[in-house]
């Protein structure tokens, strides 16, 4: 039996994500609310989110979920926008939208072009469900599905912050974080472009160290998290006093990425392209700079 096409697999994965934010709608909409319009959306979202679950498991590819990620925040933000008081700051939402839509549209365009079809699914998925043995479905719901939904909830709490508040905030530093925002996803798709370039041409076992790549191992990454430090950002200029507790979701990204997507990426690159130590040795893992001279 021949693979489903790319094309039938990303409208298969389409009618999902319809199928789960109608969900969703319905739950806002009908559904008992909480008393509390934040957690009302966080309901909505693991509703949501579980059905995505449904389709992984009726397919056998938690790959369904990885365009989920950047889906949803734009939705959220605008609905949030639209059940907002009258007298919030039309300037800090419209600088956020456009930040955080950047980002989703960069993002999500990312996956749907390096994605290969439903013949294909994220090679950290199998090997976390092979690790966790009998409870693999546990792991598929929790740390494959949920745990990143609640993760990006939370980092766009900043972004309910945001539009929410009607208090106009400190104006200067809703620009820094337009700027930030800006510059973060910027970073990440010239990111992008290099890195589709060097597997267009690369050679066996070769190792990307150019470009970005020769100040950062992770570039892409590093853009990432400077994102989520931008939505935080918007969130403090609108409601100052809760910074200290603002930058959370900014923080568990960072956790996130140095905690175990870099060093399971790492790890993989190194049992496949032993030239990748040289890198390591001369390159940032994170935070861009200069590189090192070779050895």
């Amino acid at each position: 039996m021949s693979p489903v096409t790319k094309t039938r697999s990303l409208a298969i994965i389409a009618e999902s994500y319809v199928v789960a934010i109608g969900a969703a709608a319905i739950w806002l909409v009908w559904g008992p609310s909480t008393g509390r319009f934040w957690l009302d959306t966080l309901v909505a979202d693991v509703i949501a989110t579980l059905v995505v679950f449904m389709f992984s498991r009726i397919y056998r590819n938690s790959s369904f979920y990885d365009a989920y990620w950047s889906v949803i925040p734009p939705l959220m933000l605008f609905y949030w926008w639209a059940r907002s008081s009258p007298d919030i700051d039309p300037l800090r939402c419209w600088l956020l939208a456009i930040v955080v839509v950047a980002w989703a549209i960069r993002l999500t365009g990312n996956w749907a072009y390096a994605f290969p079809g439903l013949h294909h699914e994220d090679w950290r998925y199998p090997m976390l469900r092979e690790r966790a043995g009998r409870a693999e479905f546990w792991v598929d719901l929790f740390a494959i599905h949920l745990f990143p939904t609640l993760q990006v909830f939370i980092g766009m709490i900043p972004a309910y912050v945001a539009v929410t508040r009607p208090d106009p905030g400190i104006g200067w530093l809703t620009w820094l974080a337009f700027v930030i925002g800006i510059a973060a996803v910027t970073l990440e798709f010239a990111a992008d472009l290099q890195l589709h370039r060097f597997v267009a041409h690369r050679r066996r076992g070769a190792a990307l160290d150019q470009g970005l790549w020769s100040w950062s191992r992770h570039p892409n990454y590093f853009g990432e998290c400077s994102f989520w430090f931008a939505v935080s950002l918007f969130g403090v200029a609108a409601a100052p006093r809760d910074a200290w507790w603002l930058f959370a979701g900014a923080a568990l990204m960072v956790a996130l990425f140095l905690g175990a997507s870099i060093p399971m990426m790492e790890k993989r690159s190194l049992e496949r392209r032993p030239e990748y130590q040289d890198v390591i040795d001369r390159v940032s893992k994170f935070v861009p700079r200069p590189p090192r001279a070779a050895r």
